[in-house]
């Protein structure tokens, strides 16, 4: 990087346990010449500090911005995909801080637009499901092609680095970060003469578009899931998801490669 990031934004909650934690860390970078701003916007370092969904959150509430670097703490026992630091492993944190060319992770987000008015990022995945105890019905194309008709409780739509989490819980597949795709996956789909789907999760190149048309039948009230947060609409016809060309970047650790950190979880 050309110019060095100095401008840092810590994104937590504001309880007291967190605030106490967060201070000492705020003392810490000051103390290497950073300056800690209140607003996000004015900030070109964004530090979460949590856990992953408290990451997830840091990067929805500022705007899935890809001119700024954001870093994942953890205050948990132990470290997880989004957090490379623990709040206790202070001597990583100064190493990265004062480290002059800090090579970036670049992590791939989807576009999701609902009803051709309603569009946001998600940088795990987004979600369709059921909102009652009845299963609905959605038309599936590919590049306006039409694939399959499913039927069942929904669907999940996930980024590479998405496919560790709600996608991973379903035996879809866990793709490596470097290819620029996403994948969908099914949940309790039904199969029968009538209805019949791939049966398994599907990869999509990031040159794709996925379309799910929701089957007005009365069960057209689907919860849509972003990240691990909901979308609140009331009645939806039509989702369009592709992968699009903002990324989020991270700090690249040494030996801390996505595949080191999917050992680490899970292994």
């Amino acid at each position: 990087m050309t110019e060095r990031r100095n401008r840092m934004y810590f994104f937590h909650k504001h309880d007291e346990e967190t605030t106490k934690q967060v201070q000492p860390l705020i003392e810490l970078a000051k103390q290497y010449g950073f300056q800690v701003m209140d607003d996000a916007k004015h900030a070109n370092i964004i530090v979460s500090v949590g856990g992953d969904g408290t990451f997830l959150q840091a990067v929805r509430k500022t705007g899935f911005r890809d001119d700024c670097l954001y870093a994942g703490i953890s205050t948990s026992g132990s470290l997880s995909m989004y957090c490379d630091f623990h709040i206790h492993d202070t001597d990583k944190m100064i190493e990265a801080m004062t480290t002059e060319q800090i090579e970036v992770r670049k992590y791939p987000t989807i576009y999701v637009t609902v009803n051709d008015s309603t569009s946001f990022y998600c940088l795990n995945e987004c979600s369709i499901r059921s909102s009652i105890i009845k299963t609905f019905v959605m038309d599936v194309f590919i590049d306006n092609l039409h694939f399959e008709t499913f039927r069942g409780d929904g669907m999940i739509i996930a980024t590479p680095t998405g496919s560790t989490a709600y996608n991973k819980s379903v035996n879809g597949a866990v793709v490596d970060p470097m290819l620029p795709c996403f994948q969908v996956s099914e949940l309790a789909s039904l199969n029968n003469n009538r209805y019949r789907t791939l049966g398994s999760s599907f990869i999509l190149s990031g040159n794709r578009k996925l379309t799910l048309k929701v089957v007005q039948d009365g069960n057209d009230y689907p919860i849509i899931g972003m990240d691990n947060e909901a979308l609140s609409i009331q009645h939806i016809e039509k989702i369009d998801i592709a992968l699009s060309g903002k990324v989020i970047k991270t700090v690249k650790l040494k030996d801390n490669s996505f595949w080191e950190k999917v050992k680490r979880t899970f292994l």
